[in-house]
């Protein structure tokens, strides 16, 4: 077993030992091992292998000058800690590093290495063999680069537990402790990354973008969490591609045509420097300009890219960087390189040969290596690209600060810090397990681990644990993801005035720790697009819209592709690229640009308004008018014409009209709510007031014209309280309905925005338009009831007869009123108002000027009609007209009698009917009368009436002897009835003088 067991061995470690020689590592020995993984050289040379011998291991190809500094870097603070008395006392730390060739598979090798080193220490054969060469077990590994190949590594150290701390491995998806138990980092990952990227293209109000990525687990994670940001941003993507250093020249060419044949000219890039180069270079043959490049930290710094030979079609980039850190002494340290002195760190001989372009003659390659080197800045990946050139011998005497390098690019150094803290990192690991209390520890039972026979699996649970602070000052700790929570800095390329070589401006920063939308700060003014212009380029599918449009979707199209469309009145937009026109408050309407929103104009019925200004002249003109004729009736007051106009009623009306015009008045200005609910009542019981005075007056005269003989009930029904009792229960009525429709639906102001989108219309809501119609409907029955009575008046005497002035002033009234409700319900706003106004106004100077102007006329321009005399005679002249009728009826009859009776001996009265007195005339008359009588000889009274004339005398033919008796009996019959009618006669004559 024991001889079994050495060969196991020994077996393992030759061929560990020749897959790996002393110039393709970097070894030095401790009592705690660190392995490490960098990419010294760009890739591997591709080579078919037929599998006819046995394969052979690939040749690693270009030179990474950068990736050797980083190596450089993990040395340097191992050094540092070795000689620092507080930090592992006693201890010293050695390491293994290996070169992975940026690629999959040679990193997998040296991991294998790792591995296989901690099984054979797992056996413990210490004490069956001596192995004088035996090196410790890799308690931690410092690396790798690539996302992609520390995917590949972390699966499989996480087996064996053996914790794995890498510099540049960005990835979100290494943040799943399900599946990577051991991976931390000391580089924030990419979700940030994604986010910043997305900010800043939102920043620069940019919606039209392209996405390339490398073909890896680093470019498709990254930009897929890019997406997902665009898509929150409402950022389109037009094209979306993956690249690798190894696609075909093919595949190469059809991205190109992708983005020559694109309109956006934002590219979003998450890749590293190889896999862009091939893109890069035939993007520069081909001369596509005008692109904005926005570049993850992978390459944003890289010396493959970043030459001015392609800054003509790249110099417009924006790319994010780590920050940088401070590492004392580094750059001496970089600078004693040597082959011979850097006897531990067997890739120093290539390092040499490939900075001063010569060959060591007592290197392992016995002819000359052909390459040659690009020079670089910054963080960037130098390489060098092979030629067949031969390189001359190398003396040993060259000055390594003579020649400019990415090696000696130490201005910003962000990888190199990294690794720099990731040393650190695991040795405070280490430092807490040295002092660790028993009791206190984080193991079984409070239980320390044995610094002196270390694991990984215990190193790997101090990590997870790990809070220290750092050169810088900064707190250091590893979250549960095992991820350090990091800032970005933003920085421009540059040309230098210089040298015309690319250099990185720092223009902004990314804070991850603000609050979300204060976390990316850009200087504007120090960044150039395309080295020169200070106009931020445009990449949107779409113009902007203006304020006062909104974006517009076009069918077919990504939301980013839009049209622009106005906004509708009554919206606005006040920002470049609304989504949607915000709608103005109530009170407000948009503007002519659609731009803002201005205060709505409102209208109502104004005073100072022409139309206003009109209706209130009118209704002042009314109210004067009215107020004169009541002056004229008051001073003539004891005047026939005024008497006989019922004195006190007219009074009454004349009030009433002065209401009517002055209620008018309410329906102007604005309204408010006390007026809108005093306005409607003040017309309606106005007019009701008005109405019932001329209705009560028209029947009186009707009444008393028509009473065949007054009696004491006639002048009861007649006297002046009862009339004023009638007007007011008339009016009571009207008064009932507005004070119900005020406590059931009282009117209010109203500020109606539906009539026009642009105007609010001040109005009165009426409350209930059912009130408002018993309201008009009571006023127009009133009305109808006096047109009756007034035009069953007509034919009174003239000084009574108003009748055909109130029948006219009637018919205005309706004509006024039946208008009104058409012209009222189609008309709104102010000019609801308006109508009413004039109704009012019309309805009011028809009553006025009908009832009223024929009699002001008389009393002041015609006072010899305003007698006593006057006025009796036209009543005279009445009365005889109806005792005439009154004699052709009963004559008539009489006349019918005769002649059924048959007598043809008999007289008959002639066709004129006289009687005689000696003392006294049954029908005496007024002056007038008496003229009339005497013109007319004294003998015959002549009236006139439709059907012919009636001639009244006091002589009758001498009748004959044998008729005698039956004529006495109808006289006295005739004279009784003619006597009667005298009597009412006289009662009317004298009516106009009581």
């Amino acid at each position: 077993m024991t001889s079994y067991s050495c060969c196991l061995i020994l077996f393992l470690f030759t061929w560990n030992t020749a897959a790996y020689g002393p110039n393709q590592r970097a070894q030095k020995k401790g009592d705690i091992i660190l392995g490490g993984l960098f990419p010294i050289h760009f890739g591997v040379a591709a080579k078919d292998q037929d599998l006819k011998s046995r394969p052979e291991s690939v040749e690693c190809i270009r030179y990474n000058f950068r990736g050797f500094r980083w190596l450089q870097a993990m040395i340097f603070a191992i050094e540092e800690i070795n000689s620092s008395p507080t930090l592992l006392p006693n201890m010293t730390l050695g390491y293994r590093i290996f070169d992975t060739c940026n690629t999959v598979s040679k990193a997998l090798e040296a991991t294998l290495s790792f591995v296989a080193q901690n099984k054979i220490d797992s056996l413990n054969l210490d004490e069956f063999c001596n192995c004088s060469e035996h090196i410790p077990s890799t308690i931690a590994v410092v690396g790798a680069t690539g996302s992609g190949i520390s995917t590949a590594v972390a699966n499989l150290l996480g087996l064996f537990y053996i914790p794995q701390v890498s510099y540049a491995s960005s990835s979100r998806l290494l943040s799943n402790k399900n599946q990577f138990k051991s991976f931390l980092r000391t580089i924030p990952n990419d979700e940030h990354q994604a986010t910043a990227m997305a900010d800043i293209i939102e920043y620069f109000r940019w919606n039209w973008v392209g996405t390339i990525a490398a073909d890896d687990d680093y470019g498709r994670p990254g930009i897929e969490k890019f997406r997902e940001e665009a898509e929150e941003r409402d950022i389109c993507i037009d094209f979306s591609e993956l690249i690798s250093q190894y696609s075909d020249e093919e595949e190469i060419q059809q991205v190109v045509e992708v983005i020559q044949n694109s309109t956006a000219r934002v590219i979003v890039v998450f890749s590293s420097g190889p896999d862009l180069e091939p893109l890069i270079k035939e993007i520069v043959r081909r001369n596509i300009t005008g692109k904005i490049w926005l570049a993850s930290e992978a390459w944003a710094s890289s010396s493959l890219i970043a030459m001015p030979e392609f800054f003509r079609v790249i110099g417009s980039t924006i790319g994010f960087a780590l920050k940088a850190g401070q590492i004392p002494g580094f750059r001496e340290f970089l600078q004693k390189v040597h082959p011979k002195k850097s006897t531990n760190n067997g890739f120093a001989k290539e390092f040499w040969e490939e900075t001063f372009n010569c060959y060591l003659p007592d290197g392992s390659k016995n002819s000359p290596a052909s390459t040659s080197f690009h020079k670089g800045h910054e963080e960037g990946l130098g390489a060098g690209n092979g030629t067949s050139a031969f390189r001359p011998p190398c003396t040993g005497d060259e000055n390594i600060t003579s020649v400019e390098t990415p090696y000696m690019d130490y201005t910003h150094l962000r990888i190199s810090y990294n690794v720099y803290l990731a040393v650190y990192s695991i040795a405070h690991a280490l430092q807490d397990i040295y002092t660790c209390t028993p009791g206190k520890g984080l193991f079984t039972n409070g239980s320390c681990a044995d610094i002196k026979k270390v694991e990984a699996w215990q190193v790997l649970k101090h990590l997870r644990h790990l809070n220290f602070t750092n050169n810088m000052g900064e707190q250091v700790d590893f979250d549960e993801f095992g991820d350090l929570v990091g800032n970005y800095s933003i920085i421009n390329w540059h040309l230098s005035p210089e040298d015309g070589s690319v250099v990185f401006e720092e223009v902004g920063h990314y804070n991850v720790y603000a609050k979300k939308g204060e976390r990316l700060f850009i200087n504007e003014n120090k960044i150039l697009w395309g080295g020169f212009s200070k106009e931020v380029p445009f990449s949107n599918c779409s113009r902007d819209c203006l304020p006062g449009t909104r974006k517009g979707i076009i069918e077919g199209e990504p939301t980013c592709c839009f049209e622009c469309v106005d906004c509708p009145d009554g919206e606005y937009s006040d920002e470049t690229d609304a989504s949607a026109c915000d709608k103005c408050p109530e009170d407000y309407w948009s503007n002519e640009n659609h731009t803002s929103c201005i205060p709505k104009q409102i209208e109502f019925l104004a005073w100072t308004e022409p139309f206003g200004i009109a209706l209130t002249l009118f209704a002042v003109l009314g109210i004067f008018l009215t107020s004169f004729v009541l002056g004229v009736f008051t001073k003539f007051r004891n005047t026939p014409i005024v008497k006989a106009t019922n004195r006190e009623l007219s009074y009454l009306l004349l009030f009433s009209l002065l209401c009517c015009f002055s209620s008018s008045l309410f329906f102007i200005g604005e309204p408010q709510n006390w007026t809108c609910r005093l306005r409607q009542p003040a017309f309606g019981i106005s007019f009701v007031l008005c109405i019932s005075c001329i209705l009560v007056k028209t029947n009186r005269v009707l009444l008393v014209f028509e009473a065949k003989i007054p009696t004491s009930l006639h002048r009861k029904w007649w006297g002046l309280n009862l009339q004023f009792l009638l007007v007011f229960l008339c009016t009571f009525v009207q008064i009932v309905i507005c004070v119900i429709w005020l406590y059931t639906a009282p009117p209010s102001s109203y500020r109606n925005h539906e009539l026009e989108d642009e105007i609010i219309f001040i109005t009165c809501h009426e409350g209930s338009l059912m009130a408002l119609g018993f309201l008009i409907g009571y006023t127009c029955l009133l009305a109808a009831i006096c047109f009756f009575f007034a035009f069953k008046s007509r034919k009174l005497p003239e000084n009574f007869n108003e009748a055909k002035f109130i029948t006219f002033s009637m018919l205005i009234f309706f004509i006024v009123w039946i208008s009104f409700i058409p012209a009222y319900a189609s008309t709104y706003g102010k000019f609801v108002s308006a109508v009413e106004v004039i109704a009012i106004l019309a309805a009011s100077f028809g009553l006025l000027a009908c009832i009223f102007f024929n009699k002001v006329y008389i009393i002041l321009f015609k006072p010899s009609r305003n007698t006593i005399e006057e006025v009796r005679c036209s009543t005279a002249a009445h009365a005889f007209k109806v005792a005439a009728r009154a004699t052709l009826r009963r004559s008539n009859v009489s006349r019918k009698r005769s002649n059924s009776l048959g007598g043809s001996t008999g007289s008959t009265p002639s066709s004129s009917i006289s009687s005689k007195s000696n003392h006294e005339d049954p029908f005496p008359l007024p002056a007038c009368a008496e003229r009339q009588r005497q013109q007319q000889r004294g003998c015959k009274q002549k009236v006139s009436f439709g059907s012919g004339t009636v001639t009244l005398s006091l002589s009758f033919e001498e009748p004959q002897k044998n008729a005698m008796a039956n004529r006495n009996a109808k006289r006295r019959n005739s004279l009784e009835a003619q006597n009667s009618d005298d009597s009412l006669m006289r009662h009317r004559a004298l009516l106009p003088l009581q």
